[in-house]
């Protein structure tokens, strides 16, 4: 089905055009009435030569200027249209030029205006940093942004939540966790523990635990029950086994209490020697690598982590959306908070600056270079569809002036060298 043909697109005119197009008239008219004097002054110095002799140099610089005016204002007319309408070729250059004219404007102005020296040169004038920074800097604006964000956010969660990018980003994480080595990974970790003995906490919250298990009723009566097992029959009918039982909790108690209060007891010296050890293992040995490989393999392999994974992806984007459309969103203060702090450290980093202009100038000039063929094409298109009666209005009503003047000076000129020639003429047939 064919498309219906698109009507001249509008032009639009200057808010002084009035004063444009009285002013561009008032020079025609002075223009016209100059070309008429000149022909009603060579019609009366020719009639007036044969009395008055010195006419001779008026009349001919007078048919020299009307020569000349009408010359130009054939010139001046055919830009425009065609010469009291006779079809004269080469005239109305512009309205039968116009694919032409706008096919040359495209590709002058992607050449010339659009080349990436140019681009990057302009570019590289403006500071885009300090336009970002002042502009996050703004509380207000930060808070608008911020809102901005947030009302995407929904929309971003139920898009990850009804596509398999969750499913997918699981196992990706899964896959990366799987691939950091476990050995040493915990033996920096428990080396950063034991910076500073901050690894004894643990060995006193171990006293404590042994404390009160000897301190448990139930406990110490199933040690005092295995004692009366291991002794002979004898010694129970003495009661030897709740004795053995008290010296034992009492000798346990008493060690305890000089581990808890005593900072360099030698038994804090043998749990570090065996924090060390272990570390050291860790990190070195391979069988121990291997377990803790392995360790790791059938911990990532049980489907409760895929479970515990999924939850937490359900969780996070639960409290996201709930918070989204809190009045008081905790993200959204956070939000705006974290993009003025972004402008003020900006603005005061020339360092980041410098590379992020250098950013935005590599960016948008290979933007530009991807896009000038599009941008020319469209200026192109653009003029093409101009309406031509509105473009030869337009482009006279303000070029239209000057042109004139060129009808005074094609007068002036023609004038004067129509005098020369007469002159010349005079000097010729006098020899």
């Amino acid at each position: 089905m064919a498309q219906p043909a698109q009507s001249p697109a509008p032009l639009g005119f200057d808010t002084d055009a009035s004063a444009k197009l009285s002013a561009l008239r008032r020079t025609k008219f002075v223009a016209t009435a100059a070309l008429a004097l000149c022909v009603l002054v060579f019609a009366l110095a020719k009639s007036f030569e044969t009395v008055h002799p010195w006419l001779g140099f008026v009349a001919a610089f007078a048919e020299a200027a009307t020569i000349g005016g009408l010359a130009d204002w054939y010139a001046v007319v055919a830009l425009f249209k065609r010469p009291l309408g006779l079809p004269i070729p080469h005239t109305a250059i512009i309205p039968e030029n116009q694919n032409r004219i706008a096919d040359n404007l495209g590709r002058f102005i992607e050449v010339n205006f659009l080349a990436p020296g140019p681009v990057r040169e302009k570019l590289a004038e403006v500071d885009f940093s300090a336009l970002v920074a002042d502009w996050l800097a703004d509380a207000d604006r930060a808070a608008g942004l911020s809102r901005f964000v947030m009302r995407l956010v929904p929309r971003m969660l139920a898009a990850f939540e009804h596509s398999s990018l969750r499913g997918f980003v699981t196992s990706r994480m899964l896959e990366q966790i799987e691939k950091v080595p476990l050995a040493p990974l915990a033996a920096e970790l428990l080396s950063a523990l034991t910076d500073d003995r901050r690894h004894q906490k643990l060995f006193d919250e171990f006293t404590k635990v042994i404390g009160r298990f000897l301190n448990d009723e139930q406990a110490l009566a199933t040690m005092r029950e295995k004692i009366r097992e291991e002794l002979p029959s004898l010694f129970n009918l003495f009661r030897a086994d709740a004795y053995l039982l008290k010296k034992i909790i009492a000798s346990a108690g008493s060690l305890l209490d000089e581990v808890r209060v005593d900072p360099d007891h030698p038994m804090r010296a043998e749990f570090d020697h065996f924090v060390q050890t272990f570390i050291e293992k860790l990190r070195t040995s391979k069988q121990y690598a291997k377990r803790a490989e392995k360790l790791k393999r059938d911990f990532l392999a049980r489907p409760e982590v895929v479970g515990l994974a999924n939850d937490m992806w359900a969780s996070l984007g639960q409290f996201i959306e709930q918070d989204t459309r809190a009045s008081d969103s905790i993200i959204r203060a956070h939000l705006a908070n974290m993009f003025v702090e972004v402008g003020r450290h900006l603005a005061g980093d020339p360092r980041i600056r410098a590379d992020m202009n250098q950013g935005f100038v590599v960016a948008l000039a290979t933007f530009v270079e991807s896009q000038k063929n599009g941008v020319s094409k469209f200026i192109a298109d653009q003029v093409k569809r101009w309406d031509l009666a509105q473009l030869t209005r337009l482009i006279e009503m303000n070029i239209g002036r000057d042109l004139q003047y060129i009808r005074f000076n094609g007068m002036i000129i023609g004038g004067l060298a129509g005098v020369v020639l007469y002159v010349a003429e005079r000097l010729f047939l006098a020899g």
